[in-house]
């Protein structure tokens, strides 16, 4: 029951236009029972010219009022009054069953619109180590397939689960006013369509969960093969990834297949249960027909409003389907919005008004679940000075610098800004001090213009263009066909690395942050790239507080600290010509690094 409060508390702030739409389903059900009751005259009154005869003992006054009135008129009388009352009830039923699905439609509508809303901004807040633990296309199934899955839910399921509970309040209560005893009998059954329906909702939800796993595993692959299409090209790993897919597909396929055998089963389990009741009923009241103690027309009646009953009892297995892939959707959309992020900012966060004197790391310990990256690391960078952060793969570089703007926090130890801890303050005003180039350069499909203007949005064109100018990169911006409101596509995969690593440098220059991280910016262009980029570089660190990770060593001369980091331990720091006549593990790396060009 919790999780059936959780999937539906998605629909919470439509409550009211769910309960108006309940009405107008309720509206037309009466409008359908009043539709099929029309048999009753039509056979009895026009066709047969006999009047209608009930088994039933006491009928409401109001039914029996009509039935007197029916049974007076001439069958001629009765006909007309069918072709005027049918035709308003019809045209009525209609307009009350359109407001109905609209108001529906649009409730499911906008479920999904919310639902993906309240991801997307889940997602923009949860810390960076939640998308290390995920990957891409699993959190873009939960976006895409799992919201999709809610909405059926939520309108679709809902619709028939009221409409069709309706349906059967309204023809059960029919056939016991026309014949309780038969009417009982067929009551008796329903437990027998009942306890399939919970059996099968059980295992189609289990199924669900594994199907839209299987889902996301596709749109995982899907992600990884797109990005690295170069890569697959030129591992000529075209066959190997179609392998891959039509595995994932296929498995997709059965667990899909397995759903649907156990929905159409028990929906042919429930048709054929009402099909034998019905005949059961036929050979009961056929005799109470043939002896005059009940009129063929209300015997038709009872028979239509029974096999009514079983089409809802069928909708409502499919309800229970829907509804259970529904449920295994929301556990996994939960997984998210019920998240936390590992970096919090606090309640009483104050602001960081810039950056005045220094940056301090006092006692840094990190690590990742149980592996340790960082070990004890104590470290000053006063205002206006480069350190630079060299070593080995994988001993902590990046890690070190991606505590500075809280992409994580250390495990034990302090960040501090002018002497303040970096968890004291807002994560707004923390960011706003520090400007990231990274090697794996990311830019948005849009235009140039807005890629530059990104950490400033509203900057004029002049300033725009010169951030761009001081980046060298207005040169081939203009040379483009449409210049600053080119698509530069997914990723700015439609122009060279050196020029996207301009444009991040014109956009880390427009951004003016005291502080700047330059993460590998050049280590994996050529020389000529790296000349023009090296010299963009060389204009954005004037004035500013740089921390730099090298590949290059020989790019980190003339910085004023030279940290060399193994094993998650500051091994060496000192300048260039300190570190060389250390004879140490950055002199190795050096000699080795001018070996090799």
């Amino acid at each position: 029951m919790k999780e059936y409060r959780k999937l539906f508390r998605f629909a919470k702030p439509y409550y009211g236009l769910l309960v108006l739409s309940g009405v107008f389903m309720g509206v037309v059900t009466l409008f359908d029972v009043f539709r099929l009751s029309a048999i009753v005259p039509i056979v009895d009154r026009i066709f047969t010219n006999k009047p209608i005869v009930f088994t039933s003992g006491k009928l409401p006054l109001f039914v029996e009022n009509i039935l007197n009135y029916l049974n007076t008129l001439s069958p001629i009388k009765v006909l007309y009054l069918i072709l005027i009352v049918m035709p308003i009830a019809l045209v009525i039923r209609a307009v009350f069953e359109f407001f109905q699905t609209y108001i529906m439609s649009d409730v499911g509508q906008k479920v999904i619109r919310d639902v993906r809303n309240q991801i997307y901004e889940k997602l923009q807040i949860l810390s960076l180590d939640y998308f290390t633990q995920k990957r891409s296309g699993e959190l873009i199934s939960r976006i895409t397939n799992d919201v999709k899955l809610i909405e059926n839910a939520v309108s679709y399921a809902f619709t028939d689960l009221i409409y069709q509970s309706f349906e059967i309040v309204c023809f059960a209560v029919l056939i016991f006013v026309i014949n309780w005893k038969l009417a009982f009998i067929a009551i008796v059954v329903l437990p027998l369509v009942v306890l399939p329906m919970v059996l099968v909702g059980k295992v189609l939800r289990r199924l669900s969960k594994r199907s839209q796993e299987k889902i996301a595993d596709i749109n995982s692959l899907l992600v990884e093969t797109f990005m690295g299409v170069r890569i697959v090209r030129a591992f000529c790993a075209e066959a190997r990834e179609v392998d891959k897919f039509k595995k994932q597909n296929h498995d997709y396929y059965r667990i899909a297949m397995k759903s649907i055998k156990r929905m159409l089963l028990l929906g042919n389990f429930t048709e054929l249960l009402g099909v034998a009741m019905a005949l059961f009923i036929i050979f009961y009241s056929g005799r109470q027909v043939i002896e005059g103690q009940l009129s063929f027309g209300t015997f038709t009646l009872f028979m239509a409003a029974l096999l009514s009953l079983i089409k809802p009892f069928k909708k409502l297995s499919q309800v229970n389907s829907i509804v259970q892939q529904a449920m295994a959707a929301s556990v996994r959309i939960y997984e998210i919005l019920d998240s936390s992020p590992s970096v919090q900012e606090k309640p009483a966060a104050k602001e960081l008004d810039g950056f005045k004197n220094i940056v301090k790391f006092e006692g840094i310990y990190f690590s990742y679940g149980e592996q340790e990256i960082l070990k004890d690391i104590n470290l000053e960078v006063k205002k206006g000075q480069m350190l630079a952060i060299v070593g080995p793969s994988g001993v902590g570089k990046s890690t070190l610098v991606d505590l500075i703007p809280r992409f994580y926090d250390p495990k034990r130890g302090k960040v501090l800004i002018d002497g303040v801890d970096v968890k004291e303050v807002s994560l707004g005003s923390l960011r706003k001090q520090i400007g990231i180039v990274t090697q794996e350069i990311i830019l948005f499909n849009d235009t140039i213009r807005a890629n530059i203007a990104y950490g400033k949005p509203g900057v004029s064109e002049q300033e725009i263009q010169e951030a761009a100018r001081q980046a060298h990169a207005h040169d081939f911006i203009k040379n483009l066909s449409s210049g600053y409101e080119t698509i530069i596509g997914d990723r700015g995969m439609k122009i060279s690395g050196g020029e996207r690593q301009r444009i991040a440098i014109a956009r880390a220059l427009l951004k003016n942050a005291p502080i700047l991280i330059l993460d590998e910016a050049t280590s994996q262009l050529d020389s000529g790239s790296e000349r023009i980029v090296q010299d963009a570089l060389d204009r954005l660190i004037q004035g500013r507080t740089v921390f730099v990770i090298a590949h290059r060593l020989s790019t980190v001369r003339n910085a004023h600290i030279i940290v060399v980091l193994d094993n998650g331990r500051i091994a060496e720091q000192g300048s260039h010509s300190d570190l060389l006549a250390k004879n140490g593990l950055y002199k190795k790396l050096y000699e080795l690094q001018e070996m090799q060009k």
